[in-house]
């Protein structure tokens, strides 16, 4: 099956040329139907691939397979190629069958929308763009998609543009991940000026035999992370990802679980050599700037009212994780993190959409509550999400988290530290979400009013208030089964999602442990980190109970402050407003920046373009005065020529004394 593994792009392709030319006659439910099928054809395909991988030694798992020569010019030559091996097919495994759930959902969301048929030809679109990413075998063809689900990102977060703060964020995202693009091209540029190739082959294999020198290594490595903070949003760049909550819930959970943010921790991984082989400086700069993202954003999530951008700073919280794993050395704990985090991320994204559908459009969670009775489903599902999240064993996320914690012990206890601090923020935040959406009072409808009311009533001079209802008299409603299936299939995977990769303890048994670990080794197996640290080692299971701790200890505060309220939330505005780092960034480009951009656009207009205009306005002058000497008389001419021979035997005469 190897051989066939371009039809795993090939299907979105051929979905997303079906819907752009038919795509009106096929409406609403077909062309969601068809882009579901594409990408579902594409999971099949995958899966058969990997247990066609499976079925082979260790060393036969890596395979290139080439479509056409793409980029032949000169000395270099790029093919349209897709490196098939462990690490490529495990993203295409979770990317087009998270992806296919997506899908399916989105029939539901959707429903009575104008643009069905156009949003699934972007769905679709997108799909065909990051598993062109994760299968390239080269820097070339990775960027093609790398570049393809950015300007997808653009097109689906603005879908409905016809509000001016979704367009400004569809901007938002497509401007902030160019600056980080600039990375990525630098990046081939300095490899093909070292190695002569930007195949990931010849790459890797220069960095293991040492031919590919530090500062070259260095400069690769630093340069692709670039790109990788503004795709995967890590500080300074995540900025783009909060925003884009403004798109379709479905479009949120596609980008922030399975597909889009886990792009430069791919990258990351995919070129595990070539960080061995950099300066010590570089993986520390990465863990440190992952730990450091991953605390901010769960400190912002704390005080977010909006149920999307609670779960979107949690992605760019648990994506500072999977950098935190990466920078010290533990891949495997850096992909494990990422399955899981898609599984679970993608079930909150797709239960707070339903959450959403059924409030008829609401989001803020101060106008929920109580939705526990009247959407069970969703409510168990996201139940089951949250507890992954949090840490909860036996759920996926415990395990996931558990791993990058301990290395991150053996490397630094600080990063540790940070770790542990943020997984029990991460706790309590998602305990107040569920506590505010789906326990205690209702606060929709006509009860919202009634509170409100009540508070009114205490406050003098007070203007009566109507107890009608923000929405009306209306109840929340279960979503339809199209929305609640994925929900229940991603509700499964959560809780059984981290047998993939069971840690060594006695009470589990030696043929379920490690099972990531023994799949990836023929991609990350020459550079994976071992915990060198007996301190941390030895505490291995200590580790463990304490992390388990940590999680008990947001919950029962989250329980008991949100539910029990026993003391007053503590929700600073200045979380509410993202330590104002959003607006300091806005103040910035509009007033200084601005200001900044505006003198070198003047300098370019005055100075080199007055330089360059003043030159040509120089030689037209005198151009212009030579051209009054051409009369066309020819007596003026033979004139000319008299004098000038007179001139000449003069000089020969006179200067060089030749009679």
């Amino acid at each position: 099956m190897v051989e066939y593994v371009w039809l795993i792009p090939a299907f979105p392709l051929l979905g997303f040329t079906l819907i752009l030319l038919l795509g009106r006659r096929l409406g609403e439910p077909r062309a969601g139907f068809l882009a579901t099928a594409m990408v579902a054809a594409s999971f099949v395909v995958s899966v058969l691939i990997y247990l066609d991988l499976l079925g082979m030694s260790e060393e036969e798992r890596s395979h290139t397979e080439t479509l056409f020569s793409w980029v032949p010019v000169g000395d270099l030559s790029i093919d349209m190629a897709f490196l098939v091996d462990p690490l490529s097919i495990t993203m295409c495994l979770f990317v087009t069958g998270i992806g296919s759930l997506i899908h399916l959902y989105s029939i539901g969301y959707m429903h009575g929308d104008p643009k069905f048929s156009k949003f699934f030809l972007y769905l679709n679109l997108f799909v065909l763009s990051m598993t062109l990413l994760v299968l390239g075998s080269n820097l070339l063809v990775t960027f093609l998609g790398w570049e393809g689900v950015g300007t997808c990102s653009y097109f689906l977060i603005s879908f409905w543009h016809s509000k001016e703060a979704n367009a400004t964020a569809g901007k938002k995202a497509f401007v902030t991940n160019r600056v980080g693009d600039f990375g990525v091209m630098l990046a081939m540029f300095l490899a093909f000026g070292a190695v002569g190739s930007i195949d990931y082959a010849v790459i890797n294999d220069s960095a293991l035999a040492g031919t590919l020198t530090q500062a070259t290594a260095t400069g690769i490595a630093a340069l692709l992370f670039v790109g990788a903070v503004g795709k995967s949003a890590q500080l300074p760049l995540y900025v783009w990802l909060p925003d884009a909550m403004a798109g379709p819930t479905p479009v949120s959970a596609l980008i922030h679980a399975a597909t889009m943010v886990t792009a430069g921790v791919f990258l990351m991984v995919r070129i595990n050599p070539v960080l061995g082989a950099a300066a010590d400086w570089v993986p520390m700069m990465i863990a440190w700037i992952g730990a450091i993202t991953a605390l901010f954003a769960a400190t912002i999530a704390l005080a977010q009212n909006d149920i999307k951008k609670v779960l979107a700073y949690s992605t760019v919280s648990q994506l500072g994780y999977m950098f935190l794993a990466v920078g010290t050395g533990a891949y495997v704990a850096a992909i494990f993190h990422m399955i899981t985090h898609a599984f679970f991320k993608a079930l909150l994204f797709l239960g707070s959409g339903s959450v959403i559908h059924g409030m008829h459009d609401e989001q803020d969670m101060r106008k929920m509550g109580k939705l526990l009775k009247f959407m069970p489903v969703t409510a168990a599902t996201f139940i089951i999400g949250w507890l992954a999240i949090a840490g909860v064993p036996p759920f996926a996320g415990f395990w996931s988290k558990d791993e990058i914690l301990l290395f991150a012990a053996a490397e630094s206890w600080v990063l540790y530290a940070i770790g542990i601090v943020t997984a029990i923020l991460t706790a309590f935040y998602m305990t107040r979400q569920v506590v505010m959406t789906f326990f205690g009072d209702a606060k929709w409808g006509s009860h919202a009013n009634e509170a409100e009311a009540g508070e009114l009533e205490s406050e003098p001079d007070a203007e009566p208030v109507e107890t009608h209802g923000a929405h009306g008299e209306f109840k929340p409603h279960e979503s339809p089964p199209f929305m609640l299936l994925p929900l229940v299939v991603l509700a499964g995977l959560s809780m059984v999602g981290g047998l993939i990769q069971l840690p060594s303890l006695g009470i589990i048994p030696k043929d379920w442990q490690h099972k990531l670990l023994d799949w990836l080794h023929p991609v990350v197996g020459l550079n994976e980190a071992e915990i060198t640290d007996t301190t941390a080692y030895d505490l291995k299971v200590t580790l463990i109970f304490v992390a388990i701790a940590c999680a008990v200890i947001g919950i029962v505060a989250g329980w008991m402050v949100y539910q029990r309220k026993v003391a007053t939330p503590f929700e600073p505005e200045i979380l509410a407003r993202g330590w104002r780092y959003d607006e300091a960034i806005s103040w910035f480009m509009g007033k200084p920046g601005r200001a900044g951009f505006q003198s070198v656009a003047d300098y370019d207009a005055k100075i080199v373009d007055g330089a360059v205009n003043g030159v040509g306005t120089m030689v037209r002058a005198t151009a212009d005065q030579v051209r009054k000497g051409q009369t066309g008389y020819v007596r003026q001419y033979a004139g000319v020529i008299g004098i000038g021979v007179v001139l000449l035997l003069g000089w020969f005469v006179v200067i060089r004394g030749i009679l």
